[in-house]
């Protein structure tokens, strides 16, 4: 574990703006390496990584509190092809997806050589303990610092507390949350100034991906843009509100969005930075 700490320095990525929500244009590389850089300045903030595509941007769009807490992120890194897509149409031709998943499996690969540490927090116990087996065998020089699933109700003041002692003593390098989108990002939003931990960022399903409980979609489908049709030809019961509902009025509200902006003469709503 790197105990120096060194000044901080702002993330700077190309990012753009979609329905009034900035998403940085990281790759999963990337990613990791401002993970690393932030476990190298311990002993300061914890920095917060939103982890999402178009399922956040909608929620954002409909929630000014939820876009207030998504855009106050270190990183928000697009999950989904939606934004990527949205990018590359304005000029950012090398934009690229870095699902969840793939960050954690990075990470992991990363921390064997150098021996990081992850707490993993959410989803269910079942889940975690194939997740937490598959990760110690494939990864045995990474440290497991802990894994917990929250009861799915509301936690009292003293059970939130004690689950926060719990992580801070265990010193994790990166806490994984997976709680869902918007409430895993809520979240950990919500207790960044109690987190003693470099960074904490919500992952959604990647437990499930990496422990292999939920089949993985293929890379060529997912960089296609096709990975809502596979994930909800596997799990239509789950995702069907969000796939058949949120899908098209979030096109909805970006064509408006786009209209507005060209009937008044503005600007575009993707702004490069």
């Amino acid at each position: 574990m790197n105990a120096h700490v060194t000044q901080y320095i702002p993330t700077e990525e190309p990012s753009v703006h979609i329905l009034g929500s900035r998403v940085h244009l990281v790759s999963v590389t990337r990613t990791v390496d401002h993970i690393e850089r932030w476990i190298g300045m311990r002993g300061g903030c914890c920095r917060q990584v939103i982890v999402t595509g178009f399922h956040g941007l909608l929620e954002a769009h409909k929630s000014p509190r939820i876009r207030s807490i998504l855009n106050s992120a270190e990183l928000w890194v697009p999950d989904g092809i939606a934004p990527v897509w949205l990018a590359r149409m304005h000029g950012f031709r090398q934009a690229v997806r870095a699902p969840g998943a793939e960050i954690l499996i990075e990470f992991l690969e990363r921390a064997e050589k150098k021996g990081y540490s992850s707490y993993f927090y959410g989803d269910t116990e079942q889940t975690l303990a194939a997740l937490c087996e598959t990760v110690a065998r494939k990864y045995p020089s990474h440290r497991i610092a802990g894994a917990y699933s929250p009861p799915f109700r509301a936690l009292t003041s003293s059970e939130e507390a004690a689950i926060i002692e719990r992580i801070n003593a265990a010193q994790p390098d990166v806490l994984w949350v997976a709680l869902g989108m918007p409430k895993q990002d809520i979240w950990i939003h919500d207790r960044l100034k109690k987190l003693n931990v470099p960074v904490a960022i919500g992952v959604g399903a990647a437990f499930a991906f990496v422990a292999g409980t939920v089949p993985r979609c293929p890379t060529w489908i997912g960089n296609a843009g096709f990975e809502w049709v596979y994930r909800f030809l596997k799990e239509p019961k789950k995702l069907w509100r969000r796939d058949l509902f949120d899908g098209p009025r979030f096109l909805f509200h970006v064509g408006m969005d786009l209209i507005r902006k060209d009937t008044s003469n503005g600007t575009t709503p993707l702004i490069p930075e």
